[in-house]
């Protein structure tokens, strides 16, 4: 069964996630997800306040970066939390985005073998193990957990180019796609990860969980929702102009001459409604649930959405709920 969830993080305040958090379990969504971007909040605190705010609903984070913060770390705070609330969390990770990374001083040489390790280290150190590890990112002597989980916890990593979906698929139990994924771009993807985990010897009736992040508005009025949008696509196409998911749904080319004209001309005006229908999720709950049912079946197991715009984000997740929910093929 496929699942909806919403992701929290960015622009929302933390003292406002508890409350939003309660009431999204209680609307009936199925997961929560917390995304740590730099330098808003972070990430194991994010998904302490969603999980000790709710009480069934399972949690993601979606990514936390194994570079800004060590894998052993890492190791201790998802132990730490899946103890608290066994059966609930679902670990994401990534190696984060360079910009960041190379802000902070700790953006790798080798950026996919960093990552590899990293996840390698995570698994080893969830599973009680003394890990040893002298790698080009990182460095561990003798470190072991003295509170393990009690239990297996699923490694999703945060992937959007072929080589590191090649990577999650060989080595994950779960892959989170980036906002902007079109029903092209996750069949693409989907077609990757599965080739991947059958070149590495992996069974092929084990599930690789497929979480698909999505810009998302919904409003009787359509055209509202769209403009609520926008500014968030624009932001992404340009972080991601040369990424497979503007090139795989055939987009590269125009975006590149759009882009041509320079950073100070806007790119939100000419983002045309056929841009939007590929690259967000955003009209009418009928519109909303056509699009979300698109993605479901290209192959995502799971949509989570960021509710746009921020200031009215309580408002989205309402209608959502009683509108666009009940529409999905789940």
């Amino acid at each position: 069964m496929s699942a909806v969830g919403l992701v929290f993080g960015s622009l929302t305040p933390p003292e406002r996630i508890p409350r939003a958090a309660a009431r999204a379990e209680d609307l009936g969504f199925d997961e929560l997800w917390f995304s740590e971007d730099c330098f808003f909040s972070g990430g194991m605190s994010g998904a302490a306040a969603l999980l000790a705010a709710t009480r069934r609903i399972p949690v993601g984070t979606g990514i936390v970066s194994l570079m800004s913060r060590h894998p052993a770390v890492t190791a201790m705070e998802f132990a730490g939390l899946a103890r608290s609330h066994p059966g609930r969390l679902r670990p994401g990770v990534g190696l984060g985005v360079r910009a960041w990374l190379t802000q902070m001083g700790v953006m790798p040489a080798a950026p996919l073998t960093a990552l590899d390790d990293g996840v390698g280290i995570l698994r080893a150190l969830l599973a009680g193990e003394e890990v040893t590890f002298h790698g080009t990112a990182h460095h561990l002597d003798g470190v072991r957990l003295d509170f393990p989980p009690g239990e297996r916890l699923p490694i999703q990593i945060g992937a959007v180019n072929e080589k590191a979906l090649r990577l999650s698929g060989r080595v994950a139990d779960g892959t989170i796609l980036s906002v902007l994924a079109s029903p092209a771009y996750v069949r693409w993807a989907r077609d990757v990860l599965t080739r991947a985990a059958a070149d590495a010897g992996r069974r092929a009736d084990t599930p690789h969980r497929l979480t698909t992040y999505v810009l998302y508005a919904v409003d009787s009025d359509p055209e509202r929702a769209r403009r609520a949008v926008r500014p968030a696509v624009e932001m992404f196409l340009r972080a991601e102009a040369t990424s497979s998911l503007v090139r795989v749904p055939g987009f590269d080319a125009e975006l590149a001459a759009l882009l041509a004209a320079g950073p100070e001309v806007p790119l939100a005006p000419r983002i045309t409604d056929a841009w939007l229908d590929r690259f967000a999720v955003a009209g009418t709950p009928e519109q909303c649930a056509e699009r979300l049912n698109d993605l479901l079946d290209a192959g995502s197991d799971a949509v989570a959405l960021w509710p746009l715009p921020t200031d009215r984000a309580d408002d989205v997740v309402e209608l959502t709920a009683r509108e666009v929910l009940p529409r999905l093929r789940r």
